[in-house]
């Protein structure tokens, strides 16, 4: 069930797809003038400069007190707050009633757009991409239920539409991830093709090639897609020569993204860009250590492990300084099942037996079995190392 709820939050993404044949109305969202009096704004969001950000979206509130995008706005702004978060984590309890409340709000105003005209884009728009939003963060913090009734919020909008009429950027968006993840999820959960027979079939490289031109003429929701783009081309293509430039680009762009920053260092290290990965987990770090907004264990505990990496055949006393806070930062966030708090552990216990600290060593190899599952490859390898250790202690006896 949790699957097909993730599905039906794809396939609302931030937006929708076009609908009607009368002569295009004139969309608050097509204003070019709204537009560029938005563009600070809009930076200064996803650059985590987010008062500065809200100090605008309530003007627009406003201007506008009828109409759903700065509730929309102001919703979107908690949720880029919470985004480098953990699920876990107690501080998305700051963020998560105001973006509750702002999406419920956007959806309330949107309905009322609806109610006087079903034919009016901009409302299913924002009812797709409020009550969208709202079943992803249900979904993603355990409550079922909830996020079902807004997934089907979202499903009963997006079937009134017609994906044959692109009236804008904006509104592909939505069709693009649909295109996708339908396809995906076909290929991926074979036992959920008899749901997704009701579906409108999917394609991925359709859905791919929709997606970049949203990034290319889109405006309220280009940076989105970019987000979207990134992510599917590391997670479900595992493709990363991809997904780097648009990392890269987001991360230069949004140098302030703690999010974004933390991606193109994990990219930057898994295409062995060294200097790079160095220049950014050091970044990362020093901003974790002031206290930026978003720059919290999970991002700290990824660029220290990267610096250990790093310095491991370079600089032994400072690859066992990155690990160790690696260590802390990964505990602190409650990570420690993760490869790489167990790589970490591995390393320093392969770094303890260079120097002869047997005891030290046979601790942080008990850390990973005591972490790791029994079929992963660095539990086996942490068994050996055990083994070979007591075998020698037992020998000098």
């Amino acid at each position: 069930m949790r699957v097909l709820i993730v599905l039906l939050v794809f396939i609302s993404g931030l937006s929708l797809v076009g609908q009607s044949s009368k002569p295009k109305p004139r969309y608050i969202m097509m204003d070019m003038r709204l537009q560029m009096e938005a563009t600070d704004a809009i930076n200064q969001m996803y650059d985590n400069k987010f008062e500065q950000a809200e100090v605008k979206f309530k003007q627009l509130i406003e201007r506008m007190p009828e109409h759903p995008l700065p509730y929309y706005l102001m919703g979107l702004n908690q949720w880029w707050k919470m985004m480098p978060y953990p699920e876990e984590d107690e501080r998305l309890e700051n963020f998560a009633p105001d973006f509750i409340d702002y999406m419920e709000k956007a959806a309330e105003k949107a309905e009322e757009l609806y109610d006087k005209d079903e034919n009016d884009i901009e409302a299913s728009f924002f009812l797709c991409a409020s009550y969208g939003l709202l079943a992803r963060y249900y979904a993603e913090n355990g409550h079922k239920v909830k996020s079902i009734n807004h997934a089907r919020k979202v499903f009963s909008y997006f079937k009134k539409v017609d994906d044959n009429n692109k009236l804008s950027p904006e509104f592909l968006f939505g069709s693009a991830l649909f295109k996708y993840y339908a396809a995906w999820f076909h290929e991926e959960f074979p036992m959920l093709r008899p749901v997704l027979a009701f579906f409108p079939k999917g394609d991925k490289p359709l859905g791919i090639k929709q997606l970049v031109e949203v990034t290319n003429f889109a405006f309220w929701t280009r940076t989105e897609a970019q987000y979207f783009l990134m992510r599917i081309y590391y997670n479900e293509e595992d493709d990363d020569a991809k997904a780097l430039p648009v990392a890269e680009y987001l991360a230069n762009t949004f140098p302030d993204n703690a999010y974004f920053q933390r991606m193109h260092c994990r990219l930057s290290f898994t295409m062995g860009n060294w200097p790079k990965c160095k220049e950014l987990s050091e970044t990362i770090l020093y901003k974790y250590s002031i206290k930026m907004p978003g720059y919290e264990e999970t991002s700290a505990r990824y660029a220290a492990f990267f610096l250990g990496r790093y310095y491991y055949r370079r600089d032994k006393v400072k690859a066992k300084e990155y690990y160790v806070k690696s260590l802390e930062y990964a505990e602190k966030s409650k990570a420690t099942e993760q490869n790489y708090y167990l790589q970490a552990l591995t390393d320093l216990g392969k770094l303890s037996e260079e120097e002869k600290d047997f005891n030290k060593a046979l601790e942080y190899y008990e850390k990973v079995v005591d972490n790791a599952e029994r079929k992963n490859p660095l539990f086996k390898e942490a068994k050996e190392h055990i083994k070979k250790i007591e075998k020698e202690q037992k020998k000098k006896k």
